[in-house]
């Protein structure tokens, strides 16, 4: 009994640290003792804005009602992305990235029936509803629907200044989570190496069996005591930079968009996100193809149209600068990396808190009964990982390697193939013959569903030659004519649906004011 595993510590706070102690707390064995420590003087980072789908089943499991979620977070809902001026400086240059798959995805793959029809209708408007409801303005639910359930899959919006402390405190009152407000001073070790301990400033010493390093860029734990290399992915994805800065709302009632908007600059991109009482924008950028100065004024005219001139001058901008990459690993001897210590890339498809939730619940589900066996948890969750930073680099570079802006070295840059990871040019050739589709899906549980791949391959005008081609046979006849009908008939019912939803929802900011007046049913 002596290497049983029962005491967790984690140490840092913020998002990462308190989305890691509920998941860990609420999912694993009863006899699991969860701390944290969080210092005192250290502030989270607090961009990270933006989340998918999964936290809806995250905060469920917790037990966290979404009626107090949404009351205390200043959250609003997100359905996806919309991207603008990623393809050319056409003002007309935008497509979607819903949440909601396209119709019967699992049965029939609608894109070789959509590319005969791509000049008339985007992709993601052919084939789902919710690009149509977020061009409306509109919420992905009723205030009928019970909490959690969606009539069109949805996440969040949230402020992480407030997010962390409405965890920290669900966390502490209804999860039984020890918290320890210190700041490590040293790491004790055992003399195989395991981290015993780690002794703070004024709460002595806290033993653990499992720590987990949830302390942000400086990754104290794994980085700094254990010396697990970093990999940087710059060489791939450039951008690492970012001028943040928040504005408030003309009038109380402006509408809040129900998807994050990213507009595409001269050296990078600027990031809209809309919550209850104000709107978080930042320009992502690389140091090595503009200046400090120079991104500034982008994000400053960008700001300008929505709160005159004057005001956007004088707002206060945050600098960011990161090293875009990860860990070697993520999990040595007794010690896994959650969060920014694990690694960060630019927030382009928010993937920074949906690794936080992965990684916390892999830990949580195959919780280590024993060291004996922990090294052996930790291969696997390395594995997973390491194959999700992959995908997770591949797809953001998807947005950039489809481009066909030239008008800067930054964009043309982007497109050279030393900058491409094999994987994905080997994708990019296959698509160029047929669609993506499940075939794609490497794994059981991927980050990316293979969706996501259609909305930005035939989103930035991605051509797949053979689909298109081999619809008819010579003498014009079309192939597979039971999946033509199919095909026509979804495309019908999705144009009907949304007409239908257009009825039946309402605008975002009109929904969350009643669930904060009435709350949703709990299921």
């Amino acid at each position: 009994m002596a290497d049983h595993v029962t005491r967790v510590v984690i140490v840092g706070g913020g998002s990462a640290g308190w989305l890691a102690a509920g998941i860990i707390a609420a999912t694993s064995p009863n006899h699991v003792q969860v701390s944290l420590i969080e210092s005192p003087d250290v502030a989270p980072i607090g961009v990270g804005e933006g989340t998918w789908p999964t936290m809806r089943a995250t905060l469920q499991s917790m037990g966290i009602l979404e009626t107090d979620f949404f009351r205390e977070c200043d959250a609003s809902f997100k359905q996806g992305s919309k991207f603008s001026r990623w393809t050319s400086l056409s003002p007309n240059d935008d497509y979607y990235h819903p949440f909601t798959l396209p119709a019967k995805y699992h049965e029939i793959n609608l894109a070789p029936f959509w590319l005969p029809f791509k000049e008339k209708i985007p992709f993601a408007n052919a084939v789902c509803p919710q690009a149509a409801v977020c061009d409306f303005g509109y919420a992905p639910k009723q205030i009928t629907s019970p909490e959690f359930s969606a009539v069109l899959n949805y996440g969040y919006h949230l402020d992480a200044g407030k997010f962390a402390p409405f965890l920290h405190k669900h966390c502490v009152e209804k999860l039984g989570v020890n918290y320890i407000s210190a700041n490590v001073t040293v790491i004790n070790s055992h003399e195989n190496g395991d981290i015993r301990s780690v002794s703070t400033d004024t709460q002595g010493e806290v033993v653990g069996d499992l720590f987990v390093d949830c302390t942000g860029l400086s990754s104290m734990l794994l980085g700094k005591h254990y010396k697990v290399p970093f990999v940087s992915q710059q060489h791939i994805l450039f951008n690492d930079s970012a001028l943040a800065v928040q504005i408030p709302y003309i009038e109380n009632a402006d509408a809040i968009a129900s998807h994050t908007l990213s507009t595409a600059q001269t050296s990078g991109w600027i990031w809209d996100i809309g919550l209850q009482s104000r709107r978080g924008i930042g320009h992502v950028f690389s140091s090595r193809y503009t200046t400090d100065e120079l991104a500034e004024r982008e994000l400053r005219n960008y700001i300008a149209p929505s709160v005159g001139e004057k005001m956007a001058e004088e707002l206060s901008v945050r600098k960011i600068s990161f090293n875009p990459g990860h860990r070697d690993k993520f999990w040595h001897k007794n010690c896994v990396a959650i969060g920014l210590a694990a690694g960060f890339i630019e927030p382009l498809e928010a993937t920074a808190l949906v690794l936080i939730e992965i990684s916390a619940k892999m830990i949580a589900e195959q919780f280590p009964v024993n060291r004996s066996t922990m090294d052996i948890v930790a291969k696997r969750f390395n594995n997973t990982l390491g194959h999700h930073w992959k995908r997770i680099i591949d797809f953001l570079k998807l947005h950039y390697v489809l481009t066909k802006r030239t008008d800067t070295e930054y964009w043309r840059d982007n497109c050279l193939a030393g900058t491409i990871p094999d994987s994905l040019q080997e994708l990019l050739a296959l698509w160029k013959m047929q669609s993506p589709w499940l075939h794609d899906e490497m794994r059981r549980e991927e980050m990316f569903p293979s969706a996501s791949y259609q909305y930005v391959y035939y989103g930035m005008k991605g051509m797949t030659e053979a689909a298109d081609g081999n619809r008819y046979d010579p003498g014009g006849k079309p192939l597979h004519d039971r999946n033509l009908r199919k095909a026509e008939a979804l495309f019908m019912e999705n144009s009907q649906k949304i007409q239908q939803l257009r009825k039946i929802l309402q605008p975002n900011r009109e929904l969350i004011e009643k669930i904060k007046l009435y709350g949703l049913q709990t299921i």
